[in-house]
């Protein structure tokens, strides 16, 4: 083998097979061999656990698949989904309540639209800088715990800001303290809930569930505003913060019935900072993530004008106020309930990227109407359909989105899914905050408005999504490797050798780029495609992990597409024997 960098110090661990050995066997990096020591159980067992995760959810599935059917509320036969969802109601609630109650109040401590518009950017922020922490945890964790620990902390800033409220000490860089206090618990309880629904639903039902889950969030938006303006005008703002406590214990004691068997990997949690490398490592080097990524960033920079302005809008309708932010707000989310409804026909009747661009266009073009509304008769109707087609584009790019995800890093996908739309959120509502006071709230809107269509045209034509649906079920076909002394700390090397047909080289560079990817999103942290110059024939792909044991974790992760990607790199080979597999400890 060519030899390593001089830097590199190496040994192996794993030696190959000379010449009149025994083949490794051509299934796996390494040769299959019966555990012989704790260290060989236990890469046993890590190679198990994904799967056996995976075998419950086929389990789970298939019982379901029995009498589900593809209905808008199908998932809601499931009871376990059901007393989910309905918790996942009261916690959406309970953020509209708060948000709406902020932003309310915020407009009493000052008139200045960007102090008004960052209420919004305080409280989605903390998704965009905690996100990935968040969903990291959530992978490691026990999610059934950790989902019930971000409901106490939610009821926990309610009470603090409830206090302040009280006793009249509330000041406007306060509330939006607490009011990005009260993200961080939104940035902890997302990536969670994200991750649970395709184990409570099978995979067909799986788009119906998340359009129940944008359901929960506009029916809050419709409830949550409601409660807060009839508290607001009736009791005044604390109370609004006092009954957002309350429903946050709540759901915490609801969600403490859930009876969900938490699987740990025998091979000990992953360190946050190298499960939150990984996972934006299986982001970066998947193409219908990063599609997906950049689709929703733009939508909702310029989609998040109308929800950042929408407090100043309703002042100045005519007679407008608490009452007229409320119905504008509960309009919206009328929209995007029965929306939900038809989701089901238009994934049948149309492509992803054409629901997209258009649930784009009639955003801004409801966002145009809204510019120039004179009063609520023109306003209700236009928030109306704001809320179609912010459910429609937001959808139908999370169904892609959870598609694109094995179970072992779903909370880290999505909570970096999350991060794009909060902070885009964030940035768009400090922009457009920014350039109604320069100008004012209509002219702000007329060009968020109109950019929003054309940089969604640019992104579909720029960011293609071009790559097939992958089965990311998990596999068994990759044996974990076993070594007499496995090494304790530093960087690990393994080496694959291959001979190559020189007149389908270009064809083999390609496939060993999809392999690359592979690698990477398995969580190695390098990869290296070497070509033997003396022997043109000869390939040698180099993988470098972290340590052993993330080395073992890798196998853990392997999946059906793997297994298919394998196979064609294995049709290229033309050596007698299979290719050879070296592992080296870095010293």
């Amino acid at each position: 083998m060519p030899p390593l960098p001089s830097h590199e110090s190496t040994r192996s661990v794993a030696p190959t097979a000379s010449p009149a050995a025994p083949a490794p066997n051509p299934g796996a990096e390494t040769p299959a061999a019966p555990p012989q020591d704790a260290a060989a159980e236990r890469a046993a067992l890590a190679q198990g656990t994904e799967e056996s995760v995976a075998a419950q959810l086929d389990q789970n599935a298939a019982q379901l698949n029995q009498s589900a059917s593809l209905s808008p509320l199908a998932p809601l036969s499931v009871p376990v989904f059901r007393m989910l969802w309905l918790t996942w109601v009261a916690a959406n609630t309970c953020m509209w309540m708060n948000d709406v109650a902020a932003a309310w109040l915020m407009t009493t401590l000052t008139t200045s639209p960007i102090l008004v518009a960052l209420v919004q950017s305080a409280s989605t922020l903390p998704v965009f800088l905690l996100g990935l922490p968040s969903g990291a945890l959530a992978d490691i964790l026990d999610r059934r715990r950790y989902f019930i620990a971000t409901q106490f902390w939610v009821a926990a800033v309610a009470l603090v800001l409830c206090v302040f409220v009280m006793a009249g000490g509330m000041t406007a860089p306060l509330l939006l303290a607490l009011t990005f206090a009260n993200g961080i618990g939104l940035a902890m309880r997302w990536p969670v809930f994200a991750a649970i629904v395709p184990e409570l639903v099978s995979r067909p039902q799986l788009p119906a569930a998340l359009a129940l889950n944008g359901v929960a969030m506009n029916a809050s938006r419709i409830i949550g505003p409601l409660l807060a303006g009839a508290i607001i005008a009736s009791a005044g703002s604390a109370w609004v913060f006092v009954l957002n406590a309350v429903l946050s214990v709540i759901s915490g004691l609801v969600i403490m019935r859930w009876k969900r068997t938490h699987v740990p990997s025998p091979l000990g949690r992953e360190k946050l900072p190298s499960a939150m490398r990984v996972g934006l490592q299986f982001v970066r080097q998947s193409p219908r993530m990063r599609a997906v990524l950049w689709r929703i960033s733009i939508f909702f920079l310029h989609a998040t004008a109308l929800l950042a302005l929408l407090p100043l809008l309703a002042r100045g309708l005519e007679g407008g106020g608490a009452g007229t932010f409320t119905l504008l707000l509960a309009s919206m989310g009328a929209g995007a309930i029965t929306a939900a409804m038809f989701l089901p026909r238009l994934r049948q009747a149309m492509a992803r990227d054409v629901l997209v661009i258009r649930g784009t266009a009639l955003q801004a073009a409801a966002t145009g109407v809204m510019a120039v509304a004179p009063n609520v008769y023109v306003a209700v109707p236009a928030m109306f359909v704001a809320g179609m087609a912010w459910i429609t584009t937001a959808n139908s790019l999370s169904v892609s989105a959870q598609l694109a995800l094995p179970n072992w890093v779903r909370a880290r996908g999505m909570s970096i899914y999350q991060m794009a739309i909060m902070g885009s959120t964030a940035l768009g509502a400090a922009v457009w905050g920014q350039v109604a006071t320069v100008s004012d709230v209509h002219v702000s809107l007329g060009i968020a408005a109109a950019t929003g269509v054309v940089a969604m045209l640019l992104v579909q034509r720029l960011v293609a999504d071009r790559s097939m649906e992958e089965d990311l079920s998990p596999s068994r076909a990759f044996k974990a490797p076993v070594a007499d002394t496995p090494p304790g700390t530093g960087h690990l090397v393994v080496t694959i050798e291959y001979f190559i047909d020189p007149a389908r080289a270009a064809e083999f560079r390609a496939v060993m780029q999809e392999s690359r990817r592979s690698r990477l999103r398995q969580g190695a942290l390098g990869w290296q495609l070497l070509h033997d110059i003396s022997q043109p024939a000869r390939y040698v792909e180099r993988i470098e992990d972290e340590s052993w044991t993330e080395h073992l974790r890798r196998f853990d992760r392997v999946t059906a597409s793997d297994v298919a990607l394998r196979d064609r790199k294995l049709a290229f080979h033309v050596g007698d024997a299979p290719p050879r597999v070296t592992r080296w400890a870095v010293e």
